[in-house]
């Protein structure tokens, strides 16, 4: 019997689908997260989910890097908060004056630093300003968390980046998340936010999602995911929507050649920059 996934284990599937083409995403050190079982899934993702999972996370990371860098040469952000990080490099791929903080699960922040710390020492990465936050993100987390990065962050700007989590999160545990991040932040500061939109739930594509993580994933029939409708970045009072952007967007304006018509079967999810203004 194939064994089951747990969540944090589909970070390294998103590494899988970065590694694809380095020259889109960016990315040149997400291959070293290759793994067997991981590269299985991401080959039954493609062919019975959608073939495009690669080339959109490609333009995920691509539009972040972009946007972050963007950001960093107006002298904008000094810290880089990425929430739920996974096996993420963007420390590596980004200007190294930065410090970074990369938030996760114990057992994820766990491996992903001894990993890191073993890659520098060879010489495989070069060296960085990260500090390693471990989290479970459940009620109470809150207040230690809150603490430890600003201790670490002081009162410099920041970009707060979590992409690939909200999908998992419940409706409560992300007004909570976003609560927290309106605490850490000053005014001028940003967030970049991925999500699906409530309407991409009716699609077969997402359909066809679902029934492969309840198929693959240890939690089985029990797993849980939410779509965000837009308004809920419009509420965020204290935050403005700066940009909006999705898949489509995005390979119009980073691989025109290979734009995806709106009529293909794509995981269309929404890339959300918003700028606390208050």
């Amino acid at each position: 019997m194939k064994e089951k996934l747990e969540v944090h284990e589909t970070a390294f599937l998103i590494s899988i689908f970065r590694a694809s083409n380095e020259k889109l995403s960016k990315d040149a050190f997400a291959k070293l997260w290759y793994n067997t079982t991981s590269k299985l899934l991401a080959k039954d993702l493609i062919e019975n989910v959608s073939e495009y999972e690669s080339f959109t996370h490609c333009l995920r990371n691509r539009y972040f890097y972009e946007t972050i860098n963007e950001l960093i040469l107006k002298k904008e952000i000094e810290v880089i908060i990425n929430f739920g990080c996974g096996f993420s490099m963007y420390p590596f791929l980004l200007d190294k004056t930065l410090t970074y903080i990369e938030i996760d699960k114990p057992d994820v922040i766990g491996y992903k630093k001894e990993k890191v710390l073993k890659w520098q020492e060879e010489k495989v990465l070069p060296q960085r300003d990260i500090h390693f936050i471990a989290s479970n993100f459940k009620s109470g987390y809150e207040t230690g968390l809150l603490a430890q990065i600003l201790e670490i962050k002081e009162d410099k700007p920041s970009f707060i980046l979590i992409e690939g989590v909200l999908f998992f999160l419940t409706k409560q545990e992300t007004k909570t998340t976003f609560s927290l991040f309106d605490r850490i932040q000053l005014k001028g500061d940003y967030i970049g936010s991925v999500s699906y939109r409530k309407e991409m739930a009716k699609t077969k594509v997402f359909k066809r999602l679902i029934k492969l993580f309840k198929d693959q994933l240890s939690l089985g029939q029990q797993f849980n995911y939410q779509t965000i409708s837009d308004d809920f970045y419009h509420d965020q009072s204290n935050y403005k929507l700066i940009d909006y952007q999705d898949y489509y967007s995005l390979s119009k304006l980073y691989s025109p050649l290979n734009a995806i018509d709106k009529q293909e079967d794509i995981l269309n999810e929404s890339m959300y920059l918003l700028q606390k203004i208050k």
